[in-house]
């Protein structure tokens, strides 16, 4: 059995690109949930800094991930995420201890 790949991802953008960036990937948000393998994928973005965007995504394998990260649309922006971005992500892996609420 192949274990869940869970992480918590942070975007911090340069303040002059948060909205692009967003206008980037809030329309990715619902065809990653409809991949195969995507367990959770939420784009959540910060209150107090605005600049501040954090991914949470568990994925069926880390080999779900790899799928997901090697799309078109998804390579471009990694080759290019600094454009967009005032440092490189901060990843946090993480272990689900509770069960998936996406299918209620």
């Amino acid at each position: 059995m192949t274990e869940q790949y869970a992480f918590i991802l942070k975007a911090k953008t340069r303040p002059e690109q948060a909205e692009a960036f967003e206008q980037l990937f809030r329309p990715y948000v619902e065809p990653s949930r409809q991949e195969p393998g995507c367990i959770e994928y939420h784009m959540l973005r910060d209150k107090a800094d605005p600049s501040l965007f954090v991914f949470f995504e568990v994925w069926a394998s880390k080999d779900a991930l790899d799928v997901h990260s090697a799309l078109p649309h998804m390579r471009a922006f990694f080759e290019n995420r600094m454009d967009y971005l005032e440092r490189d992500f901060d990843i946090q892996m993480i272990d689900m201890l509770s069960a998936s609420s996406a299918s209620r």
